[in-house]
């Protein structure tokens, strides 16, 4: 049974009858990513949404950290609630974001999607990032949805970081269990998506006005970041670009994208 003591714990009544109605909640703990890689390949844990308000080790991109003071940040792995096919385990994240941006535009807070898995709140800068872990198993398989939002800023907090990252609270006050309620509603509307993974690629294409959107990148093992000019996301995640009048295209773990 739930604990409807925990600040999340009503939502389990909210999302009667949907899939991804499980919640459970921990105070602090090194990474909801790596609490749900545990469960996955578990059909009991389908669904299930783990909320933390501190992360000890939370991780991003290439090995980076995320890092959120407790009471500012919406820190959340939602393990899907069905198996997907191995071959288009690349699209969840962006799956992911379409439905956290959707979710963010409720409560007023709009926000830009930035190649491959960030959301951000223009002149502001960086309000959530994305991070998904998965098992594979032959074709099977199974995925938990990581997503971190800025939501409260606190005096002071944060201003160690470069570039500065943005919160909710710039543009909108938002409530946190509002929101994480209208991110499941979301993943739970448009699960069948996923079936589709370039039908949603193409989806995430035009919700972030890709085409023509100038990035600098950072290849790995190189100094230098070069610009170039986005002309698409290619099957497996990569970022199509143009630069210096050739095409390429700069896959996920092979380069930084710097704003």
């Amino acid at each position: 049974m739930q604990n409807r003591a925990h600040p999340y714990g009503g939502l389990a009544d909210e999302l009667a009858g949907s899939a991804f109605s499980p919640i459970t909640y921990v105070a602090q703990t090194e990474s909801t990513n790596a609490d749900a890689s545990k469960l996955l390949g578990d059909p009991q844990h389908f669904g299930l949404s783990i909320v933390a308000e501190r992360q000890t080790r939370g991780a991003g991109r290439k090995g980076r950290t995320w890092s959120a003071q407790p009471g500012t940040a919406l820190l959340v792995t939602t393990i899907l609630p069905r198996t997907i096919n191995a071959k288009d385990v690349w699209v969840v994240p962006f799956w992911t974001a379409l439905a956290v941006r959707a979710a963010l535009a409720r409560y007023h807070v709009l926000t830009e999607l930035h190649w491959p898995n960030d959301l951000l709140v223009r002149k502001h800068g960086k309000v959530a990032g994305i991070l998904c872990v998965s098992r594979i198993v032959g074709n099977t398989a199974w995925l938990g949805c990581g997503v971190g939002i800025n939501v409260h800023r606190q005096p002071g907090g944060q201003d160690d970081i470069v570039p500065a990252p943005a919160f909710c609270d710039d543009v909108a006050r938002v409530d946190r269990t509002a929101l994480l309620l209208a991110i499941l509603r979301e993943y739970d509307a448009t699960l069948d998506r996923l079936d589709d993974a370039r039908g949603t690629a193409d989806l995430w294409e035009a919700a972030a006005g890709l085409f023509g959107t100038r990035y600098r990148i950072l290849k790995d093992g190189e100094r230098e970041p070069v610009d170039a000019t986005a002309r698409g996301l290619a099957d497996g995640g990569g970022l199509i670009v143009e630069r210096d009048g050739r095409t390429e295209t700069v896959n996920l773990a092979d380069a930084r994208i710097l704003r």
